[in-house]
């Protein structure tokens, strides 16, 4: 049952590395990054299940954290150009100013 499990995630997987080479935007690229990401940590809980070692599932909730917060970053950069500081700012480090 497992391994048939394994094998969807798998085909999931593959179509998402599809789209995101493939993806006519770059949102449809940053989406299928994070598609693939969500699909990873399927696939490290389902290897921590079949493997009995239950310290894969603390990885894979780090993994997806990672991954959501990594995503979050690069849509704010694709929008703003940078991270995001407004100009004339205190808040801009010194070596961010312009």
């Amino acid at each position: 049952m497992f391994a048939a499990a394994t094998l969807g995630i798998m085909v999931c997987m593959g179509l998402a590395l599809g789209r995101a080479l493939l993806g006519p935007t770059v949102y449809d690229r940053i989406l299928a990054v994070n598609s693939f990401g969500a699909k990873t940590v399927l696939m490290i809980a389902v290897m921590g299940f079949l493997s009995g070692r239950p310290d894969f599932l603390d990885i894979a909730l780090i993994y997806a954290l990672i991954n959501f917060i990594s995503t979050i970053a690069v849509l704010k950069f694709i929008r703003y150009g940078d991270m995001g500081w407004p100009r004339g700012s205190d808040h801009i480090p010194p070596e961010r100013r312009q």
